[in-house]
């Protein structure tokens, strides 16, 4: 117990008269210009007379360190660029919410008894009695759609989320089989989904911005084909 506490005075109403003296972490060891520099000086200052620095050698230092401060600052720089870059994507892809999105795949997500999905297929040569199937989450097809012979190019498709006999079918993912005659041979058809963007998620994996549609599905923003219904 020191003076203070025996004559029962409280010690932090006094000021402390012994400055603080910091105590280095060793986090501060990253070798600084002026630290070259003041090394540099001092080498010259003990060199010995008769064996002087050779001139080559001491431009070589100075570049290697320069270039190494180079480097350091340019990664420094591109680091601050890229988070920017990211984060000015992630706020023009918040623009995208509430609108539809063609993504390749073919599952589309009814999200109520009257809704229906739309989408494309994908058709690169001339197909005959080109053929649509909508298959419910059981594999089930629930309905046909005959859209005859087609030429080559995107075919826009709209299912209005009935079946055969036009009954209204529960919301969930529905699967879109595309199909067609190319050259006498029965082709499958690739096709893309429009999903409804409900929101968008910046991540810090690596992915970038991804955007998180209807049906709990999540996906890049680089595997958007197109934006808005055409």
């Amino acid at each position: 117990m020191n003076v203070l506490e025996q004559q029962g005075l409280n010690r932090n109403l006094f000021w402390n008269t012994e400055p603080e003296v910091p105590v280095s972490d060793g986090t501060e060891q990253t070798l600084k210009q002026e630290d070259f520099f003041a090394l540099l000086t001092e080498q010259l200052a003990n060199q010995d007379p008769t064996k002087p620095v050779d001139n080559d050698q001491m431009v070589a230092q100075m570049t290697s360190f320069t270039t190494a401060d180079g480097i350091s600052q340019l990664n420094e720089q591109f680091s601050s660029f890229a988070a920017s870059m990211t984060s000015n994507q992630a706020l023009q892809a918040s623009g995208l919410i509430g609108q539809q999105v063609l993504v390749s795949g073919n599952i589309g997500y009814k999200d109520s008894a009257d809704a229906g999905i739309t989408g494309v297929i994908i058709n690169e040569q001339t197909s005959q009695e080109t053929q649509i199937n909508i298959l419910n989450g059981a594999g089930e097809v629930v309905r046909t759609m005959e859209v005859g012979t087609q030429a080559a190019g995107n075919i826009q498709f709209t299912w209005d989320g009935t079946d055969n006999r036009g009954n209204p079918l529960p919301p969930g993912d529905y699967a879109v089989q595309a199909q067609g005659n190319v050259f006498g041979e029965a082709t499958a058809l690739p096709t893309a989904i429009n999903r409804h963007v409900d929101s968008v998620s910046l991540t810090g994996s690596g992915q970038g911005v991804v955007l998180n549609l209807d049906g709990d599905v999540s996906i890049r923003l680089d595997d958007v084909i197109q934006i808005g219904n055409s």
